[in-house]
């Protein structure tokens, strides 16, 4: 008998007060762009602890229009980690730019600021930390290389809502911050995002090319960037000014749930939850990611040990499965505009991902990594001692496995 049968919290979590927000904005007749927007972008820039917010209409576009407000473009050089989402790389190509893969941190899955250090050449201008899963990269040896170097910093925090790093919100200590509010995020709204910033400089320019390419207080029909409408809407602002009233008490209950299963996983032979730098003040966990070691398991690999926790009842998966310069796009190799910027001819080399090698990120994607979605994280104390307890059943029938 599997260990259990009932299902985990479902997500997204919302109630009556959603409902009314967003009949709010339909009887007002503003649907676009206006209060509900200002509103948002205030608060959320508050609780980051950031002097400027510009909400776009998903992350993916505000990581683009990150880079192109510091100044990223043709013939210049991004370092990004290897384990993340694909458009953390993908935003760098859209700018013309070249993405640059670097390994993790053992323990946190976060950018390794030693592979970043051996990665820098002269046409390095930016670094991407991603804070995986809601825990900060560390911001201490990534901004004092920038520093170093001269190099802009653009935070990928899809992930990490309200993480903090020395008490200061993620975000917000780069030069510029990206956030999602796509449907698996702690935040949701189905779709957007929003640009964190302390320079106003960056906050205009990423206000004008979410907005057409309009100057700030020029006339409606005055264009002056080659920009797009990557605005968020009133529903969506409405809906996240709900969302933020309720996300505190969802955090805590997610935090006190990683935390006992931190506790009783790693008491399990082969079993790894990820450390918490000292540093981290405050961690949002966003998927819940432990390492799975298959020499403990009998060599059993790590996709038979997901399969038999879905049978147990635990929803479970790989996460990343590979690096991400594994992916076909990375892989494609020509000549001409059908594969530009891979072979943007004001880059001044060639570029071949096929050499790139990052062995933590292999070794994590493609046999170690195991995650837990961060709703299952909304469960009771009963529903974590059910995932536990499915992992130390499978540990104790272990060569039960050993035919696949």
């Amino acid at each position: 008998m599997p260990t259990r049968t009932k299902s985990f919290p479902k997500w997204p979590v919302f109630g009556e007060e959603e409902k009314k927000a967003v009949c709010d904005v339909i009887d007002s007749g503003k649907w676009w762009y206006g209060e509900k927007i200002a509103e948002f972008e205030k608060k959320f820039a508050d609780f980051q602890g950031a002097k400027y917010a510009v909400t776009t209409c998903n992350g993916t576009i505000g990581l683009e229009i990150a880079l192109i407000v510091c100044g990223i473009g043709a013939g210049d050089e991004v370092i990004v980690p290897a384990y993340t989402f694909f458009a953390t790389a993908s935003s760098v190509l859209k700018a013309n730019a070249v993405p640059v893969f670097a390994d993790i941190s053992e323990d946190t899955l976060c950018i390794s600021p030693e592979s970043i250090e051996k990665l820098i050449t002269k046409k390095t201008k930016a670094i991407i930390p991603v804070h995986i899963a809601g825990h900060p990269a560390d911001m201490d040896r990534i901004m004092d290389i920038a520093s170093k170097h001269n190099l802009r910093v653009i935070e990928d925090a899809a992930q990490a809502w309200s993480a903090q790093w020395h008490d200061r919100g993620v975000g917000a200590i780069g030069d510029i911050g990206e956030f999602s509010f796509q449907a698996s995020k702690n935040l949701n709204a189905g779709e957007g995002g929003i640009l964190l910033t302390n320079n106003s400089e960056l906050a205009e320019a990423a206000r004008s090319y979410t907005n057409c390419g309009r100057g700030k207080g020029k006339g409606w029909y005055e264009h002056y960037i080659l920009a797009g409408n990557y605005r968020m809407t009133e529903f969506q602002a409405a809906l996240l000014i709900v969302q933020l009233t309720r996300f505190e008490g969802l955090e805590q209950k997610r935090r006190k749930n990683a935390e006992y299963l931190d506790e009783k996983l790693s008491q399990i032979d082969g079993i790894k939850p990820l450390k918490t730098d000292s540093r981290v003040t405050k961690r949002p966990y966003h998927i819940y990611i432990f390492k799975y070691l298959e020499n403990k398991f009998c060599g059993i690999s790590r996709d038979i040990f997901l399969k038999a926790l879905e049978a147990e009842g635990v929803p479970c998966r790989p996460g990343y499965p590979f690096p991400l310069y594994e992916n076909p796009l990375f892989q494609k190799k020509g000549k001409g505009p059908g594969f530009c910027p891979l072979s943007c001819p004001y880059y001044g080399k060639e570029i071949d991902f096929s050499n790139s090698y990052c062995p933590v990120t292999e070794r994590i994607s493609k046999r170690e990594a195991v995650w837990l979605r961060q709703e299952m994280l909304l469960g009771t104390k009963e529903d974590m001692d059910d995932i536990v307890g499915a992992i130390k059943k499978i540990r104790e029938n272990v060569k039960y496995l050993k035919g696949g």
